[in-house]
């Protein structure tokens, strides 16, 4: 069982930055490939950047060169540095956790981030 609690979310002005961390509990992190995925009003959950146990990362078109995703197997956390937000980018933010071992599928709680003057 993994728990995954998101934060670091908040109001920020366009072209600034945040970084978001979920934290998993649990003893499985290491063997989770992570996901960070957005909901923004009316729209459905799309994803946002992923990276596998060992580090190897990805992110989508529209947010790459901006977000990075990374993450501390020592800490059992992931972060998304979000850098040059846009109004786009507003939206609720989600932590996945998908473990190759067992094949279970863990969300967090979301953290809602609103990009805005």
């Amino acid at each position: 069982q993994v728990q995954l609690v998101e934060s670091g979310g908040g109001l920020v002005q366009p072209g600034g930055s945040l970084r978001l961390s979920c934290a998993a509990s649990g003893t499985i992190f290491s063997s989770c490939t992570m996901r960070w995925y957005r909901q923004a009003p009316g729209k459905q959950r799309a994803l946002v950047a992923v990276i596998t146990r060992g580090g190897t990362a990805n992110d989508v078109d529209v947010v790459k060169g901006r977000f990075t995703i990374s993450r501390d197997n020592a800490k059992n956390t992931v972060y998304l540095r979000m850098n040059s937000l846009e109004p786009e980018d507003t939206a609720v933010y989600y932590c996945n956790a998908f473990s190759v071992v067992t094949h279970n599928e863990y969300w967090g709680q979301g953290t809602p981030v609103t990009v805005s003057s």
